[in-house]
């Protein structure tokens, strides 16, 4: 893997286009279907209770009767008053058929003859439980996600799908596993995308396959993070060998590319200046002594010369 790798259109799945998208349905204010509907409540009872003291017998049935009537009828036509919260929907079918969703909050009248339910398009979490998986080079991790996201299309999520909610679950732990098998945890090559040195990269990549998968359902995810990534426990411990021999090695070559240039500078400065004339075999041997202290975990031991350094 290197740094330029995308996710491409063809890595990503080809879901289903939508056959039906959310429109808002018709409706009118609950204030004043209420306030009709009590008067035609009231309106038949008073019919009832003047037809119950009339003395005509063919008058008093059919008060009664009419009565009867405009009390069923204010009361059926009071069944298609809904109480729509904030950050709630409802999604109205007719015969079957979707007639629309309502996203206005309070108190609003639809056609009684409709059905209608809730749906949430407030923002919720999705976290995944712990996964173990291969990465590209096939050892087993474990890692976990969460993913923060909400209802953008009632009618897909309700039509389109059979459970929103177990298919952004079921989706949501198809696209960790595939990105985590397509990164390694930790790139060998230098500059490769590795799920531990490039989370950013990593989780813009999870969102956009993420996207892919539940725009089928109309859910907008809106963000996700690696909330878990380690090592299997199995192969834990070599692993950490290994990045401790990576950090050892890493920091020798940073002391010795320090002690080089510090050895140079000292050599040059000597030569510049004239303070002693030296030859190969005394640059060699102040190199070497330069060296072993500079690099050297402990310190360094002096060794006297009684003689000379050809002697």
């Amino acid at each position: 893997m290197t740094a330029t790798s995308t996710t491409t259109h063809e890595d990503l799945p080809d879901m289903p286009a939508p056959t039906v998208r959310e429109f808002a349905a018709g409706s009118i204010g609950g204030g004043l279907a209420l306030l009709l509907g009590l008067l035609g409540v009231l309106a038949g009872t008073g019919m009832i209770v003047a037809g119950a003291v009339s003395g005509a017998a063919a008058a008093k049935i059919a008060l009664i009767a009419a009565g009867v009537v405009a009390v069923a009828g204010a009361l059926f036509a009071m069944g298609g008053l809904n109480m729509v919260a904030p950050g709630e929907a409802r999604v109205v079918q007719l015969f079957g058929r979707y007639r629309g969703t309502i996203r206005t909050d309070g108190l609003r009248w639809v056609n009684p003859l409709t059905s209608r339910e809730k749906i949430s398009t407030r923002v919720r979490n999705h976290e995944t439980a712990v996964l173990k998986v291969n990465d590209a080079y096939g050892n087993p991790i474990e890692l976990a996600a969460v993913v923060v996201w909400k209802v953008e299309d009632t009618a897909q999520a309700l039509f389109e799908v059979d459970d929103f909610l177990e298919f952004v679950s079921t989706q949501t732990e198809a696209a960790v596993r595939h990105i985590a098998i397509e990164y390694p945890y930790d790139a060998h090559d230098e500059g490769g995308l590795s799920l531990r040195g490039n989370a950013e990269e990593i989780t813009e990549k999870l969102a956009v396959e993420l996207h892919a998968r539940v725009e089928a359902a109309g859910v907008l995810i809106i963000e996700s993070r690696f909330t878990h990534l380690a090592y299997a426990p199995e192969i834990a411990s070599a692993m950490l060998q290994r990045q401790q021999a990576g950090a050892v090695v890493a920091a020798r070559r940073l002391i010795v590319d320090g002690a080089v240039g510090m050895v140079e500078e000292a050599v040059n400065r000597i030569t510049e200046r004239d303070i002693v004339e030296l030859d190969s075999e005394r640059k060699a041997a102040m190199v070497s002594n330069l060296l072993v202290v500079l690099c050297g975990d402990r310190s360094a031991q002096p060794v006297l010369n009684t003689g000379t350094l050809y002697q």
